[in-house]
């Protein structure tokens, strides 16, 4: 199936590298005409604030009105060669002393400039020119009281076309640099997530009948080693689990293929001639028998299902295990007793669980136990209490259970002996429910069986 409407990783890696190179590149270009800019500043600044000085230090020298009248001529001279700088002085009574020949500024702006800024440095526009300019209010040697507002303006024109090519240079550099960026990001981001569509392309291999497939975890790149590991132990986990499945079903076909074909073959013998109402009742007895045997089995299988299935919530309460034991102790006497059995107890503890469950649990054990042990044995069961948890060990002596059969007891339909498959005993489930039960509980189960002794231990959780 293919995904649309979705943006995908090699886009989306692309456009932000697109976007912080774009970012990184304007904002340098930025930083750069701002520097620019300033340098230019303190260059017009140089050569604004060093014509002041020249032209404080002159008008300082006037001793007379005249001087001041030929004062215009001097500065005239002192320009020559300055092209651009325009100068403009102007009198106490608003009267123009000096101007070259540019220098039309308005006089309340070169006063006020003067009385409120004096040497900060001002954009002035005139006759669609720019000027960089600054003014201050100087006094002549004339009388102290005799002072003049002088103004120093360069034009910009030529400062102003350079940041305008370089603006524009710097914008066409960016959307250059930005599709070049996009075309490499674009090619780095396919090359890096190759080994990604690689992964992609193995787990496709995956069907159900190869879960035995894993991904290869050491040729991955670090960032995706952890995935392909993830992945593999997924794969653990469903290839374990369609096992079980696959088993489960098999056996449950098995299990079941032999009480409906019994079924079968009685209810066909009983139609093929007519028969009396004791034969016919012993028919139906003995099919009640299989319908009984068929319905535990079913019983079991929906109580596992529910287990596996996290649906098992004990309904708990304290529960003196001693207490649970001798009742079962009472309830299988009969049977011990017939095989010549001593049922013993020893110790005692309290749990917190829930007693029908408890009690099935203890029975399909204590039914297992006296089950397979030998006649005139003695069967055990110890209650040992431990900061943390309760061990319950149920022993009997019988035949050994061979050492690769102690991990398969717990499994559905198991049984060690094959010549019991059919025995009407049990089911076959007993022990995979006691397990069910206790793992419910938060506890563990675990078989031993040496030299002809087998023990089976729960472990549950001390009471909180």
């Amino acid at each position: 199936m293919r995904l649309t409407g979705r943006t995908s990783i090699t886009r989306r890696l692309t456009l932000l590298f697109v976007i912080a190179s774009s970012t990184v590149l304007l904002a340098l270009g930025l930083v750069v005409a701002s520097s620019v800019e300033k340098h230019f500043e303190d260059l017009d600044m140089e050569v604004l604030v060093s014509k002041m000085d020249l032209t404080r230090h002159d008008l300082a020298l006037l001793k007379s009105q005249d001087d001041l009248t030929r004062f215009g001529q001097q500065l005239t001279h002192s320009l020559v060669g300055h092209h651009g700088l325009e100068v403009k002085i102007i009198g106490a009574n608003q009267a123009v002393i000096f101007a070259t020949p540019s220098a039309d500024f308005a006089l309340d702006l070169v006063s006020a400039s003067a009385t409120q800024n004096p040497y900060r440095p001002m954009l002035w526009t005139m006759g669609g020119r720019t000027y960089r300019a600054i003014a201050a209010e100087l006094p002549t040697g004339v009388n102290a009281d005799v002072k003049v507002f002088v103004a120093v303006a360069t034009d910009i024109a030529h400062h102003q076309a350079y940041m305008r090519s370089f603006l524009q240079t710097l914008w066409l550099f960016v959307a250059g640099a930005a599709a070049l960026t996009g075309v490499l990001g674009w090619a780095a981001a396919k090359r890096g997530l190759a080994p990604l569509r690689a992964m992609r392309e193995q787990t496709q291999a995956v069907t159900a009948q190869q879960l035995s497939y894993r991904l290869p975890v050491e040729s991955a790149p670090l960032e995706l080693a952890e995935l392909a590991q993830s992945l593999n132990e997924m794969l653990a986990r469903l290839e374990e689990a369609f096992r079980r499945l696959s088993d489960f079903s098999s056996d449950i076909a098995h299990e079941l293929r032999t009480p409906v074909s019994n079924l079968m073959t009685q209810t066909q013998v009983a139609l093929s001639r007519a028969r009396n109402a004791d034969q016919y009742r012993g028919i139906l007895e003995s099919n009640a028998e299989e319908f009984e045997h068929m319905g535990r089995m079913i019983s079991d299988m929906l109580l596992l299902a529910k287990a596996e299935n996290g649906l098992v919530v004990p309904n708990r309460e304290t529960i003196l295990l001693a207490k649970e034991v001798r009742a079962l102790f009472d309830y299988y006497d009969a049977v011990a007793e017939e095989k010549g059995l001593h049922l013993t107890l020893e110790g005692d503890g309290e749990v917190n669980a829930d007693r029908l469950m408890l009690r099935r649990a203890l029975g399909n054990l204590l039914s297992n136990a006296v089950r397979h042990s030998t006649l005139g044995t003695t069967l055990r069961v110890n209650i040992d209490t431990s900061p943390d948890a309760i061990s319950i060990a149920m022993q009997n002596t019988g035949d050994t259970i061979p050492h690769e059969y102690l991990e398969r007891v717990f499994d559905r339909f198991f049984r060690v002996d094959p010549s019991r498959q059919r025995s009407s005993e049990g089911t076959g489930l007993g022990l995979a429910i006691t397990q069910s039960i206790v793992v419910a509980h938060g506890g563990t189960i675990s078989a031993a069986s040496i030299d002809g002794v087998t023990t089976f231990t729960i472990k549950l959780p001390r009471l909180s």
